[in-house]
């Protein structure tokens, strides 16, 4: 395809089929077709060759050599138009300079300007003829028929005026004019248009391919950064041995080395080993994280630390890269309603364009002009009038900003996803796994019985070291999070036995000689045990927060208090800050306690908190909010969420999350970060901007062009430079996008 009015011919012919749907983007090349089950790929490809264009079911993606001009490394079309364009450039100059300048004009000039001009028209312009061959052929015209009729015009006028009129007598000279002037036909030679158009249209293209090509640079990259070979640990008896292989060969099961500075092949879990992890290519997170067995992995994540050995849980098209790879390019496949009533304009313009070109001819000869001045302005409408910068307004936005979005590990699904953040004005923030970290942790220690310093010091720490080793037996989330800060401010816990889980209760068992209990007030009530009035009065407190504290006895007496919460993110509050800078009014939802929600928004800076709410009632609590008049922005990470995601206006999934909230979601946010969420919203709102420039360039271009060429005040030659310089701002103004950045 050539133009916009290239894709809209396609999309067209396809959507004739029964049962077929098809869209056929302009700038990746691609149609997406939905088909019914009778309908093979072959007989849609036979369709798209009836219509005089080739088609081929994609390949699966995979990574490309990309030259240090992010040309990709064997582009032959690239490098058609590199080499026509030097050609056309070499030739052309001599050409232009001599017809704009007349004092460069020796005798004869006019035959020379002829032996130059000749192989620009005829092979650097050879596309535009092919092209316009083959459309003539199937009864079409796109912008390479204005093209090819334009310079072909210029040049065989210039052939008559050489052989049969005077413009080949020696020593003829005329002067270079920026718009149309009267005068004798049969004397004025347009070589210098012929040559001019040629090479401006084609250094067009050339920079608009290279920029496409660079504007894909994205999922280029994100299909490059995986590993391309991998350590399988093959096991024969007791014994187990390295075996290198490629990654196409590692199947889920697995388990595979992975040493200090290594990427980790693919999804999995830590089998063995602990180290600190670099997921920054994957998921734009500049910290190492730190990982231990039964840890999850993603695939090209870096191993910063020591060896691992990872059991391959997903692997080829299941992995989270993959998955990335594959929303990337259906959202850059995709088309915005603003794209579908350019690509309708620009299927009906060309013929329009020819209509005005033709009438333009036939209106100034009516109206008494010389033929010259008829031709020139009939040539400058057919040349100025090409609706490539149409065509590529929205979907190299697209390109550049779904891309761009993904280096930051933003994964937007599709452009009519920018359009929604336009107009949203309320975020409703799941708590759990969102604002907080969703994992619990220790938040404070009360102690009894404990007078100065160095005693509770020393109580504290006893407190921590017997409870930890207790609830270190457990699998309880609390259990956890006081085993793994007792072991942190401890040191190793020891171990502990006769150990029992008492449901609804809490835990108990004998550490070091000490008979100990961790729990609620009703267990220690069955151990006719008391607590006193200090601890009870701290419990009420944390509780009043929507803290959950536990209390901890040994040996007959209770010694003291532990309380566990959910951690606000360290971004949370700043991440509420900027969502609140674009205009949004943030909304907490959460199904825990009131007391606990309202304490986490005011951490953070919320004023409305939804609380106590049910999983399946998330979706009424959104449906009720769009009832008033808001545009409703939801974000959220578990399977719990996935409804209330689909059914807001726009849904905005953690990375972290759930598989189901990822695919209910309109964006998913690789890095957990709720900041992630505002910079979505951001890219989204910047993209959507360059996009409505892009066709107000676009139009106006054509609209204020158009009426010059035909009252004849534009010279052909500069109405292709015009042309082909709105097509480069266009693809130029896009690119600006790729210098977006993250506000964090």
């Amino acid at each position: 395809m050539t133009c916009a009015s290239c894709a809209a011919r396609i999309e067209k012919r396809l959507n004739r089929m029964d049962g077929v749907e098809a869209s056929v983007n302009y700038a990746t090349e691609k149609a997406i077709v939905s088909a019914p089950a009778g309908i093979a790929a072959q007989a849609l490809i036979d369709e798209v060759v009836k219509t005089g264009y080739t088609a081929a079911v994609p390949a699966p993606p995979v990574a490309e050599a990309v030259a240090p001009d992010g040309t990709g490394g064997a582009d032959a079309e690239l490098i058609g138009l590199r080499q026509r364009l030097i050609g056309s450039l070499v030739l052309s100059v001599p050409v232009i300079l001599i017809a704009m300048i007349p004092a460069l004009q020796f005798t004869y000039w006019q035959w020379a300007s002829l032996a130059l001009a000749a192989p620009v028209v005829v092979w650097g312009a050879w596309p535009f003829h092919r092209a316009a061959a083959v459309n003539l052929r199937h009864g079409a015209a796109t912008m390479d028929t204005l093209i090819s009729l334009g310079v072909t015009a210029a040049f065989l006028w210039s052939l008559y005026a050489l052989f049969l009129g005077g413009a080949g007598m020696p020593g003829m000279t005329h002067g270079f004019e920026w718009t149309a002037t009267p005068g004798d036909g049969a004397d004025q030679i347009y070589l210098e248009v012929a040559a001019g158009v040629t090479t401006f249209v084609l250094a067009g293209r050339f920079f608009e391919q290279r920029s496409k090509r660079r504007a894909g640079a994205a999922l280029r990259a994100l299909l490059e950064i995986g590993a391309k070979d991998v350590a399988v640990l093959r096991r024969v008896g007791d014994e187990a041995s390295e075996t290198r292989v490629p990654i196409a060969d590692l199947r889920v099961g697995d388990e595979f080395v992975v040493r200090p500075g290594e990427k980790i092949a693919t999804d999995g879990v830590v089998a063995s080993g602990t180290s600190a992890v670099d997921a920054s290519m994957v998921t734009g997170e500049s910290v190492p994280v730190e990982v231990e067995p039964g840890d999850a992995v993603i695939g090209a994540t870096v191993n910063a630390g020591g060896r691992l050995v990872v059991r391959a849980t997903r692997v080829g098209d299941d992995t989270q890269l993959a998955q990335m790879a594959r929303l990337v390019e259906d959202a850059q496949s995709g088309k915005a309603k603003v794209q579908r009533l350019a690509d309708r304009i620009s299927g009906v313009f060309v013929p329009i364009v020819l209509l005005l070109s033709l009438g333009t001819l036939v209106g100034w000869l009516v109206a008494g002009a010389s033929a010259t001045t008829a031709f020139t302005a009939a040539v400058a409408v057919l040349i100025i009038a090409c609706p490539c910068a149409l065509g590529l307004a929205t979907p190299t936005a697209l390109l550049v900003g779904t891309g761009r979005g993904a280096q930051l590990g933003i994964l937007i699904k599709g452009p009519e996803v920018l359009e929604s953040t336009r107009t949203v004005d309320t975020v409703v923030l799941d708590k759990t796994g969102t604002v907080t970290t969703g994992r619990m942790a220790l938040v404070d220690v009360v102690v009894t019985g404990a007078d100065g310093a160095d005693a509770a010091g020393a109580a504290r720490a006893e407190l921590l070291r017997l409870a930890g080793a207790l609830e270190h037996a457990s699998e309880h989330p609390i259990a956890h999070a006081i085993a793994r800060a007792a072991a942190e401010e401890t040191g190793p816990l020891p171990d502990a036995a006769s150990f029992q889980n008492l449901p609804g209760k809490g835990v108990s068992g004998i550490v070091e000689g000490h008979a100990v209990l961790v729990g609620r007030e009703a267990l220690l009530a069955e151990w006719a045990l008391a607590v006193p009035s200090e601890l009870v009065k701290a419990r009420s407190a944390a509780e009043a927060l929507g803290r959950t504290a536990a209390v901890v006895a040994w040996d007959g007496a209770v010694r003291g208090l532990l309380v566990v919460a959910d951690q606000v993110k360290p971004t949370s509050a700043q991440a509420v800050a900027q969502l609140r800078a674009l205009g949004l009014d943030p909304v907490l939802l959460t199904g825990d306690n009131s007391a606990a929600a309202h304490a986490i928004a005011e951490q953070v800076g919320i004023d409305r908190v939804i609380a106590e709410v049910l999983p399946h009632d998330k979706v009424a609590v959104v449906t009720r909010l769009q009832a008033e008049g808001r545009v409703v922005a939801m974000v959220g990470d578990g399977v719990n969420d996935a409804a209330a995601l689909a059914q807001a206006d726009l849904g905005l999934a953690m990375g972290t999350g759930t598989d189901a909230a990822i695919e209910a979601s309109d964006i998913t946010l690789v890095r957990g970060d709720l900041r992630s969420a505002a910079d979505a919203i951001r890219l989204s709102r910047a993209t959507l901007g360059t996009i409505k420039v892009n066709l107000f360039w676009a139009f106006a271009y054509n609209v204020a062009a158009l009426p010059l060429a035909a009252l004849g005040l534009l010279n052909p030659m500069i109405a292709g430079a015009a042309m082909a310089f709105s097509s480069v701002f266009v693809v130029g103004n896009s690119l600006r996008l790729r210098r977006f950045r993250s506000r964090h």
